[in-house]
């Protein structure tokens, strides 16, 4: 295993022991588990391309490609919190 160090914010190291402790783990063990289950933007990409293929395949086979881009930008807004929250 190999050893890196890294430089953030005391506040930031703070909230990290905090997370790892409230899941029973150090703070090494949650930092590699939430890189690792972190995708990447080409795992995202085949992640999604494996969906829709699905979905054309067994429930709407008439999906186009406009209707997975405005569902994409739907999904970012909502994630921007730009849509779907309490006012």
């Amino acid at each position: 295993m190999a050893d890196t160090t890294i430089k953030i914010s005391e506040s930031v190291r703070d909230r990290l022991r905090t997370l790892a402790e409230e899941r029973g783990l150090s703070t090494r063990a949650y930092v590699e588990r939430v890189v690792a289950s972190t995708p990447t933007e080409a795992e995202r990409a085949e992640r999604t391309a494996r969906a829709v293929a699905y979905v054309r395949a067994h429930l709407r086979a008439d999906l186009t490609d406009d209707d997975v881009r405005e569902a994409q930008e739907w999904r970012a807004a909502i994630a921007a919190r730009q849509v779907g929250g309490r006012r």
